[in-house]
């Protein structure tokens, strides 16, 4: 199995940034996608970005798109989430996803994924 630890949240002022770090205990065997999701109270969760393991494609929810930055470190096994410009309805509590599918357009659905963190918290005000 599995094990996915997020790391990286907290409080930061609108237009600041972050860097959120997911460290998975095992390469995923067939490259598949690694996730970036959050959910805010009372909302369901949200696909926010993805990478695959092998060849750097990567796919972004429109409401990120150009402000956050997927990334990998494949000898690490860690997964980084670049966000910058944040807005107050980035936050949320964000999840690492592992061992998503094979293509980034199905990697946008949560039931895509077999092993979850437990969510780092990130707060964006004033």
């Amino acid at each position: 199995q599995v094990k996915v630890v997020e790391s990286g949240g907290g409080l930061v002022q609108p237009g600041g940034s972050l860097r959120l770090s997911c460290v998975v205990s095992a390469r995923p065997t067939n490259d598949y996608a690694m996730g970036w999701f959050r959910q805010a109270p009372g909302a369901d969760r949200e696909f926010v970005a993805t990478i695959m393991w092998k060849g750097d494609t990567t796919y972004y929810a429109p409401s990120v798109q150009g402000r956050f930055t997927i990334s990998r470190d494949n000898a690490k096994n860690t997964v980084y989430l670049q966000m910058n410009n944040l807005k107050p309805e980035d936050t949320a509590v964000y999840y690492c996803a592992a061992d998503g599918p094979r293509t980034a357009a199905r990697s946008q659905y949560p039931y895509e994924y077999d092993y979850w963190g437990q969510g780092t918290q990130v707060t964006v005000s004033s």
